[in-house]
């Protein structure tokens, strides 16, 4: 993230929200918590229930939510962040973002701008504020293409976006 970047988003809240399955938690994941981190004094960190992520049908093996959590609570120690956030299990795409009040943004990745604009859309009809809504870009690995968790698995890539040898190619 940019120093300008940074430098905007610095304490400006006092509570936003981000949300994922943060299943193999690579360097697009810790840019997005970072953003999270400097944009509010507090953070809510939504994160898929086991149950949820079956219901999303992902075409890969998915870690616990056990261990997806913990190693999130590690990454956020080592960030000395750990008493800012709070890990929640959420059961559907919108988390406790369509009835917190005092929610005052929501983190996002460029993929999911068009859920945060109908979370904001259901908070509008349930009386609440509009979320700020803080887009980071996605991470780019050496070639070129975003970061994924389906990638790390596929073998492509490292959780740091370097190529890999894909052992599927060598069969």
């Amino acid at each position: 993230m940019g120093e300008k970047l940074r430098l905007e988003l610095s304490g400006q809240m006092k509570l936003v929200g981000v949300g994922g399955t943060f299943d193999i938690l690579h360097a697009g994941h810790k840019r997005l918590l970072r953003a999270a981190l400097h944009s509010a004094e507090k953070v809510q960190i939504g994160l898929t229930s086991d149950e949820f992520v079956k219901r999303m049908g992902k075409t890969h093996k998915v870690n616990t939510y056990s261990l997806r959590a913990e190693t999130i609570r590690k990454f956020l120690a080592k960030e000395k962040a750990l008493s800012r956030t709070e890990i929640l299990c959420i059961d559907d795409s919108y988390g406790t973002a369509i009835r917190d009040p005092n929610l005052e943004g929501l983190v996002i990745s460029e993929e999911t701008l068009s859920m945060a604009k109908e979370i904001n859309t259901i908070r509008q009809d349930s009386g609440f504020s509009p979320l700020k809504l803080i887009v980071v870009e996605l991470l780019a690995a050496e070639d070129g293409k975003p970061i994924s968790t389906r990638r790390i698995r596929n073998g492509e890539i490292t959780c740091t976006g370097k190529t890999t040898v894909n052992p599927k190619d060598n069969m």
